[in-house]
Formats: structure tokens, C-alpha cells, sequence
């Protein structure tokens, strides 16, 4: 590269001040708008709305990458593309920050009241609830901003009250009592995939029940002892002939001394524990259907905080870790505590305060989903919605063919409130569209509302066709849906993806999308989960601030392969920074030739082999882009780009043109220019959608008049520059040229000197193409001759490297102090052997392996496979110069 000055690019690349100029600029100019365009196709996609309380995470960063390559990429492709931004309300999450607000003025939400409480809530949306939507900006996100949706603005409410109704109406939601997971921090119902199981070392307490004529007892276990005051039976297994003839005289609760009948269900396991179950059919779901079944009584011995209630007898105030503890202290005490176990198991904590959730019995709001899971399965098995990676298909279906009634109500305040009265004189349960004045039972007016809100992910189902003014039938609905491509992480499947799916298709009889591609983790360089307790949590607004917003981009592209979680790390951010950088300066070196706009190059057959190979190399780098993203394969786009423009344009291209460029042939030159120029363009567009800041900063600094790179036609292959000859002779060429470098590199040749090369080859083909490029040979490798022959010996005081069936030589004579070069590399192969022992001795030490971290054990073993590689390279120099 050259230092001189270029015009329209400063020196060095500036990303903090390109960044923001062109953001601003390209919404200014409405540049990421879609239309109703009915005679281009369309491209869509909704974004999975982040909380409103969110700040940009390195997950974050990902997804929103991977969106924006692809609306940018399908935009260039001509199509009319909308990429629909949002937030999510985020029901417990934003009400936990609201409420901690509170607490720091020493109130609560019940000082304020609902409707107060709710437009603090609001408030506080409006100050601070935009803070995400910023960053997704800062990150280069091409959204349409004029069309941001609320998951609790005018539109979706609306839209989400037409869908509780009719899914009322058919008879698809229902209230009931059910055993819900319940977090007595949060006061609300939990879905079953809110509820996050941990394992945990606890105790399996084997209590004794006493049969209920005093002739003996059997023995239960369970790891949760105060809810033994719950009971109201024990199951056994029907075929289980230790407890023959017990269902007719049932046993008696210890402590309590309350008889409950012992009855017969297949459910019960004979081989596990003593084959007998205490049944609790108000705290726990399979004791719930065991109770369904023989109609044994509901006992609820807990309140909503975790407290225990009048029905837990001589224990009432308890709370509940407290009475376990005094539960076991007196089942020992009076003998019935056969024996504790340490045992293992997975215990449910609350997905956002971490509390361990209760089971229990609840009167809440269901959604029958079988019904809707059916058509949902049909789809991806038909093909009509294809899931990437195709691995997570079987626990899509494994999950969906198991799928249990959702319950919808949770206990807070700020969310989509149930739009269901009571009827105060009749109690007959009202839902409607709009808000009722009497009751169409009996024309009573005294009707009191429904006070839980739907679950969060309840409104997120109906986001892509919601956001398209669903329930209206809308020019947006009509262009965009279904939508094209959703991209979201796979822990989410089931809380979201799946349920867009089941509502997607009953309400638009349609899928919401085509495609499902589910990213994998950002885990940090060692492959461990991010987290602030591990003290590794990358923030991508730092590292933008540090790399520019271009590098994290390609960064977390080049390593988002399908199914494969990213070990994000600085150094490989770094470099790819230098990778822009490259990009950077190589513009500058073109802009010092460039005077025209690039246009078709006509003839590629007949020029020369530089500008033939570039020509199919940039084929090649076009057609593998595009098929990594038509098949949604990131990082190998990535990598055809990373390939074609810092190995193939930079490095050899640019070098090899230069003396055309340079030169005083008029002809030539005007060919490299415009090879260079449609080239350059090229491979600017190719970038683009990865890093599209400095693609556009380099695009408006080329010459002639030109609108912005996003709005330019996407590059494709062009047959007539296919010429695998070229790149076999070209591949030749730089094999001769390398092995000639290595050994000015291997003995230390000064680059200023200018060497004599011997090439012998007895193939005549290989002699030919080599004979007629014999100037680009002599130009990249600083030769002041360059001979060929079909046989010959190796020169006396010659080094010699070699390439395929070719040997090169180049005589050492008056390029090197022999002796002084064997004394140079003895002494490095000393100080190298001897940090080689010390490498050894660490990691033979047992005690080091025990204590030190991993990512020191493994720098060590870095070091040592570097050490050795050097010392061969040195041995190998070392044998060469005592040739000489």
C-alpha cells in the first residue's frame, strides 16, 4: 500500500464520526422504508421485541446482525423489504423495575393504586423505555423506524383483545383450577417454560404412615415434608401385592392424625422407592390428576407468599422452609422419620428473581393448545415453515407433542388486563370486545373486571401479524405476510417461536414465516457462558466504542455457524478490525488511479492473467455469498468475502497491477484501472450488508454521481469472467512466488536486496505459463534475474525451497553473513530450548495442573506448541546455511 494522500478518504479510518453521520443520514433520507410495492416481491421480518427494560447484550448484538445482513442483502436484491422493529412490555420484568423505584421513595404499589401505578409505569417507558431501541440504531439496524410497535400501544392491544375473545368464544380458553407454577416473590403464575429447574443437592425424607387399624405402616418419600399437611391419599400401584387389602382401611397422616384413603392408579411406579405415593393433590400436578381421578379433596396449605395457612393446623404462620425444618424435627422426635437421604433433583426457580417456585392450586386462565399445536406440527412437517438448523426439528415436535394447557393470568398489574367481568348478582363471567355497561344474563350492573393481565408472551404470539395491523386487513398485511425469515436464539423456541406458529395459522390460516433460523449462543473465548458473577461479560457498546461497530459486526458473522455456539474474544475482534482497515487503505490506493465510475469490462477472456483470475476469483466470492445467505450459512459469506478481498484483491491483486498502474503503457493502464475499478465496487456491495458503514463511506468517496451503496443492484456471477484456466495458471504463479519469499524470509535476506532466482521444472506447460508472466515474478519477489530450465542441479552456495514438481534456488553469495546468520539462530534456538524445559516442567507438574486456571494451562501449552514449531524452522535454516 502507498502513503500518499487520497482523495475523499482521510488517512485512517475514523469509525466513531462515519458511524453516526451516515446512521443519521440514511434516516434522514428515509433510505430503510419499505412501500406497498405490489410488483416487487417482498422480503419481511418482525424483530423479536426485547424487553423494554433492556439494555443492547452481545446476544442482542448477534441477532440483530444477522436480521440486518439479510434485510440489507434482500434490499440490493430489489426486493421490497420491511423489517418490522418493536419492544415488548415486558410485564413482571418492568414492574420489578418500577416498583424497586418506588421502594426507594418508601412506597409501594398498593400506596399508589392500580390506575396510578400503571401510568407511573407508562412514565417510565417514556423516559427510559427507548434506551434499547438506540442501541439497535448504534448497531446499524436498518429498520423501519416509522413503523416501531409497542406490544401495549393502541394497535396491538387491540389486536390482542380480538384474539382472547375469539379464542373464548371458541371455547379454546377457559378458567379453571389447575395446578399453576407459582413464585411467591413475584405474586404471579408462571408458564411451565418460565420455571427454570436447577439441580440442586437436597434431602429425600422417608416418613412413616401408620396404617389406620395400628397394625403396622408403609413408608413415603418426599422431598418436600410440609406438604405432607396437605395430603388426602396415598397411591399405590393396583398389582402391587405388599399393600393388598390397604384401600380398605387407609392410612393416618403423622403429626396431624388426619385418615386418608389409600387408593389404586397405574401412575405409581412398583420399582421406585417403596412403591407407595403421598398424594397432594393442591400442590403438585401429578398428584393433582391422581385426585382428579379418584376425586380425592383439595387441601391448600399454603398462602401466596410461601406462608403456612390455617389448613396446615399447629404449623399456620409458618413459613415454609421453617415448618420443613420443624416437620422433620418432629417427625424424628415422635418417630416417624424412617431415614433422610441426600438426593439430587431439579428444583423450579422463578425465570427472573430466582425464588423456587411452589406448585400449587390456583384459579387461573387457560389456553387449550392441543388444538393449535396440531396445526403447527402439520407445518414444519409439510415443509411449510423450515427450521435452521434442521437439529432442532425432533425437540420442536418432542416438546409440542407433549404440550400442556398454557396457563395466560399472572397477579400483576402492568400488562394487557383480562377483558372478563363478573356478574355480581348472577355470576355469570363476561368477555367482550368492548367494555360492558349490564350483564346479558340477568341486566345487572354491578360487574367487577377481571384483575390479572395475560402473560407477556401472550401478545408476542400475534407480533407478525399484529404489527401489520391485524385485525384489519391492511396494505401492510397483504404485502407482507407471512413474513419471510425469523431469526431468534433457541431458547426461546417454545416461549415464542412455537406459539407465533399455533396463532399464526389460526388466525391468519397461514404460516407467520418461512423460515425459522435459531442462532446459537455467545459464550466468552474460552466457551463459557457469560455472566456478571463470572466477571466475563462482554458489553458490544464497549467493544463497539473500541473496534467500531463494522468489526463486531464481522466478527460475530464470521462465527455464527449453524448450530455452533461463538467463543467471542477481543484479539479476534482486533482483527478484524485490521481487516477494515485493509478494506480502508486499499480504497485509498485505488482512489489515487481511479478517475471514472466502474463499468462492464468487456473482452475478459483476452486480458491479461491478472485481471482474468481477479475477474473469476470475484465469480467465485459472489456465488458463494449469496448462497450463504439464501441458505442462511453466515459465516461462510463471510468468509467468501473475507477470502476474496483480503487474500485475493489485497494481497495479490493490487501488488500485481501495480507496475501497469505505474507504468507508462497507456493501454495497460486504462485496462487495470477499469478492472480495478469494477472490482473494487464489487467487492464493496459484497460487504455491505456485514460492515455497512465503511462499505458506504468508501462507495460516496469513488468517483462519479452516486446514491447510497444499500440502494445498488446486489452483484451476481457473470459467466463470461468464469475462467478456471486463469486461476490454475494464477495459483501456479503464486506457489513459484511464495516458495520464492520463503526463503527470503527463512535466510533473512534484506528486502531492499535484490536476489537472482533458478527455476527448474520439466513439465513445459508449467516452463510456459511462468516464462510469460516472468515480469510479475521479478516485480513480486525483488529479482534482478529470473532463469528457467527444464533440469539442473542445485547451485553450490544456494538455499532452495520447492512447489509441487518445481525447485527454486536462489544463490546466497553477497546476500547474507553466513556465519553471522548461524549465530543469530543458534543463539534464538538456546534462549528457545531453554523457555522449552521451563514450558515442560510446568506442565508436568501436578500441582500446576491441579490449581491454575484453564485458560493459563492452556497458554502454556500455546507456548510450548510455538516453541517447537520455531526451533524445526531454526534447525531447518540452520541445515541450509551449512550448505551454503
Amino acid at each position: 500500500m502507498t502513503n500518499d494522500s487520497s482523495p475523499g478518504l482521510a488517512k485512517a479510518y475514523e469509525f466513531h464520526e462515519v458511524e453516526e453521520r451516515w446512521y443519521r443520514r440514511w434516516l434522514d433520507e428515509k433510505k430503510f422504508a419499505a412501500t406497498m410495492d405490489k410488483d416487487r416481491e417482498a422480503f419481511s421480518m418482525v424483530i423479536p421485541p426485547p424487553n423494554v427494560t433492556g439494555v443492547l447484550h452481545v446476544g442482542h448484538a448477534l441477532n440483530n446482525t444477522l436480521q440486518d445482513i439479510l434485510v440489507r442483502y434482500q434490499r440490493m436484491c430489489g426486493k421490497n423489504t420491511l423489517w418490522v422493529p418493536g419492544t415488548d412490555h415486558a410485564g413482571i420484568a418492568t414492574q420489578n423495575v418500577v416498583e424497586r423505584q418506588l421502594a426507594t421513595e418508601d412506597k409501594s404499589r398498593h400506596d399508589l393504586g392500580r390506575e396510578a401505578f400503571i401510568d407511573r409505569v407508562w412514565q417510565w417507558r417514556e423516559e427510559s423505555g427507548g434506551r434499547i431501541i438506540n442501541q439497535l440504531k448504534r448497531l446499524g439496524s436498518s429498520c423501519d423506524w416509522d413503523r416501531e410497535r409497542f406490544t401495549m400501544d393502541e394497535g396491538l392491544s387491540r389486536a390482542v383483545r380480538e384474539v382472547f375473545v375469539r379464542l373464548h368464544e371458541e371455547k379454546l380458553i377457559y378458567r379453571g383450577d389447575y395446578i399453576i407454577n407459582w413464585c411467591p416473590r413475584c405474586h404471579t403464575a408462571l408458564a411451565d417454560l418460565e420455571v427454570e429447574h436447577e439441580p440442586t443437592d437436597g434431602k429425600l425424607y422417608h416418613i412413616r404412615y401408620p396404617f389406620a387399624d395400628g397394625t403396622g405402616h408403609l413408608v413415603v418419600a418426599t422431598t418436600r415434608p410440609e406438604t405432607m399437611l396437605g395430603d388426602t391419599g396415598v397411591a399405590i400401584h393396583p398389582a402391587d401385592e405388599r399393600y393388598k387389602g390397604l384401600d380398605k382401611q387407609g392410612v393416618i397422616i403423622p403429626l396431624i392424625d388426619r385418615k386418608i384413603p389409600v387408593v389404586p392408579d397405574e401412575h405409581v411406579e412398583r420399582e421406585f422407592g417403596t412403591g407407595a405415593l403421598k398424594v397432594t393433590p393442591a400442590h403438585d400436578l401429578d398428584d393433582f390428576e391422581i385426585g382428579r381421578r379418584h376425586n380425592l379433596e383439595l387441601i391448600k396449605v399454603m398462602d401466596d407468599d410461601g406462608i403456612m395457612n390455617e389448613a396446615a393446623g399447629p404449623y399456620a404462620g409458618l413459613e415454609r422452609f421453617a415448618c420443613r425444618e420443624k416437620i422433620v424435627a418432629d417427625l424424628d422426635r415422635r418417630g416417624y422419620l424412617e431415614k433422610i437421604e441426600d438426593y439430587q433433583h431439579g428444583v423450579g426457580h422463578c425465570y427472573r428473581c430466582r425464588t423456587v417456585v411452589e406448585p400449587c392450586l390456583s384459579k387461573q386462565w387457560f389456553v387449550s393448545v392441543k388444538p393449535l399445536a396440531k396445526k403447527a406440527i402439520a407445518a414444519v412437517k409439510d415443509g411449510k415453515i423450515r427450521i435452521h438448523p434442521k437439529s432442532w426439528e425432533n425437540t420442536f415436535y418432542d416438546w409440542m407433542y407433549n404440550i400442556r394447557d398454557w396457563c395466560i393470568s399472572r397477579q400483576i398489574w402492568w400488562g394487557h388486563q383480562i377483558p372478563a367481568w363478573t356478574c355480581e348478582a348472577c355470576g355469570e363471567t363476561i368477555v367482550t370486545r368492548e367494555d360492558p355497561d349490564t350483564c346479558p344474563g340477568c341486566d345487572g350492573r354491578e360487574l367487577v373486571r377481571e384483575t390479572d393481565v395475560l402473560d407477556t408472551w401472550f401478545s408476542s404470539a400475534l407480533w407478525p401479524f399484529s404489527t401489520l395491523g391485524w385485525p384489519d386487513e391492511t396494505p401492510e398485511l397483504r404485502t407482507f405476510y407471512p413474513t419471510s425469515v425469523l431469526i431468534t436464539s433457541f431458547d426461546i423456541i417454545f416461549f415464542w417461536v412455537a406459539r407465533m406458529m399455533m396463532m399464526g395459522l389460526h388466525f391468519m390460516d397461514e404460516v407467520p414465516f418461512r423460515d425459522v433460523y435459531l442462532h446459537a449462543l455467545v459464550r466468552d473465548k474460552h466457551g463459557q457462558k457469560m455472566s456478571k458473577s463470572k466477571g466475563n461479560v462482554m458489553d458490544p457498546l464497549i467493544l463497539m466504542d473500541q473496534y467500531g461497530t463494522d468489526a463486531l459486526r464481522f466478527t460475530m458473522t464470521a462465527f455464527a455457524a449453524q448450530g455452533r455456539d461463538i467463543k467471542l474474544a477481543e484479539d479476534r475482534i482486533e482483527g478484524y478490525r485490521h481487516f477494515i482497515n485493509k478494506v480502508w487503505n486499499a480504497a485509498r490506493f485505488a482512489l489515487l488511479h481511479l478517475d471514472l465510475p466502474a463499468g462492464p469490462v468487456s473482452g475478459a477472456k483476452t486480458l491479461a492473467l491478472p485481471h482474468r483470475w481477479i475477474l473469476s476469483k470475484a465469480n467465485t466470492a459472489v456465488t458463494a455469498f449469496r448462497r450463504g445467505l439464501d441458505e442462511l450459512r453466515f459465516n461462510e459469506s463471510a468468509n467468501a468475502a473475507y477470502q476474496f478481498v483480503w487474500h485475493e484483491l489485497c494481497d495479490w491483486y493490487l501488488e500485481w497491477i501495480k507496475p501497469d498502474l505505474y507504468g507508462d503503457d497507456p493501454e495497460a493502464k486504462a485496462t487495470a484501472k477499469a478492472v480495478l475499478a469494477n472490482v473494487l465496487e464489487k467487492a464493496l456491495k459484497l460487504m455491505h450488508p456485514i460492515v455497512p458503514f465503511v462499505t458506504e463511506e468508501i462507495w460516496s468517496a469513488l468517483p462519479g454521481e452516486r446514491d447510497s451503496i444499500m440502494t445498488e443492484a446486489f452483484p451476481k456471477a457473470n459467466p463470461g469472467h468464469d475462467d478456471p484456466g486463469a486461476e490454475a495458471e494464477a495459483d501456479l504463479l503464486m506457489g513459484v512466488i511464495g516458495s520464492i519469499r520463503a526463503i527470503r524470509s527463512d535466510m533473512l535476506i534484506h528486502p531492499s536486496k535484490e536476489i537472482t532466482v533458478i527455476i527448474v521444472c520439466a513439465d513445459p506447460k508449467k516452463i510456459r505459463v511462468i516464462e510469460s508472466n516472468i515480469a510479475s515474478v521479478k516485480n513480486l519477489c525483488r529479482a534482478e534475474s529470473v532463469s528457467i530450465g527444464l533440469n539442473g542441479e542445485r547451485p553450490k552456495g544456494a538455499a532452495g525451497s520447492g512447489f509441487a514438481d518445481i525447485e527454486i534456488f536462489v544463490p546466497m553469495q553477497g546476500l547474507i553473513d553466513v556465519e553471522n546468520e548461524r549465530q543469530k539462530l543458534e543463539k534464538e534456538r538456546n534462549k528457545l530450548e531453554k523457555d522449552l524445559k521451563k514450558t515442560e516442567g510446568k506442565l508436568g507438574n501436578k500441582n500446576f495442573l491441579d490449581r491454575a486456571p484453564e485458560e493459563i494451562i492452556e497458554k502454556e501449552r500455546g507456548k510450548l506448541t510455538e516453541a517447537r514449531v520455531r526451533i524445526s524452522k531454526i534447525e531447518e535454516n540452520l541445515r541450509q546455511l551449512a550448505e551454503l
